[in-house]
């Protein structure tokens, strides 16, 4: 019997190659394509347009869930009072409770600038000021502050300037226990004294941060 020789390369190949292609094409399927590709952009676009909003979610929620901490605080709400001792008054309760809303950020500050720059950003400044609004209604509320007059509106407007000053402040502290941004805020409430004074800052905290803010989530990519 002869030896079985190897049969040549062109030998596999199917004989009839046009015998794998459809026998009808399908125009749809190439008309379809753009119109996929368009759904695509535009699922990407829509995704890439989300990451912001949720990022802001987060920092929403951190800053709630902080503020509603602070009822918690008993200590300082309601102290004990040994006899002969004098309670401590609204304006020391409000420092106080103050400076507990910003050690809330001390697990965060590392990243909070960037936490700053998104409540700059103009979609999400309404919602942030709300939210130091109502901080600072909180806060004075906690502390017992009972007026009705007008100095309701010159405290809290106040109140929104320190905190949001030291805040800012707190992001650049490197000292140990953040002594010197107590520093800071305690210098911040002996300035303050008139609701111009507290408007002023609270203006160039919005002006500052919308820049700042901008300018951080351009470099982070995000097109605004």
């Amino acid at each position: 019997q002869p030896p079985t020789t190897p049969r040549p390369l062109h030998a596999h190949r199917i004989n009839d190659p046009l015998r794998l292609r459809p026998a009808h094409p399908n125009p749809r399927l190439h008309a379809d394509l753009p119109v996929a590709g368009r759904k695509r952009r535009r699922l990407c676009c829509r995704k890439h347009k989300s990451i912001p909003a949720r990022a802001f979610a987060l920092v929403h929620w951190h800053l709630y869930t902080q503020r509603m901490a602070l009822s918690k605080l008993h200590r300082i709400i309601d102290p004990e009072v040994s006899e002969g001792s004098k309670m401590p008054g609204v304006g020391s309760k409000v420092k106080l409770l103050t400076w507990e809303r910003l050690m809330g950020d001390r697990d965060v500050v590392h990243r909070w600038q960037e936490a700053l720059a998104l409540m700059a950003s103009p979609s999400n400044i309404p919602p942030s000021l709300r939210e130091l609004s109502a901080l600072s209604d909180e806060i004075w509320y906690l502390a017992g502050d009972t007026s009705v007059d007008s100095s309701w509106y010159t405290k809290r407007a106040s109140l929104s300037s320190i905190y949001a000053a030291s805040e800012l402040f707190m992001t650049t502290d490197k000292s140990e226990g953040y002594e010197e941004t107590r520093a800071f805020m305690e210098r911040r409430f002996g300035d303050v004294q008139a609701v111009g004074g507290a408007v002023g800052s609270f203006g160039q905290w919005v002006g500052f941060n919308a820049r700042a803010g901008l300018n951080v989530l351009r470099s982070k990519g995000v097109r605004i």
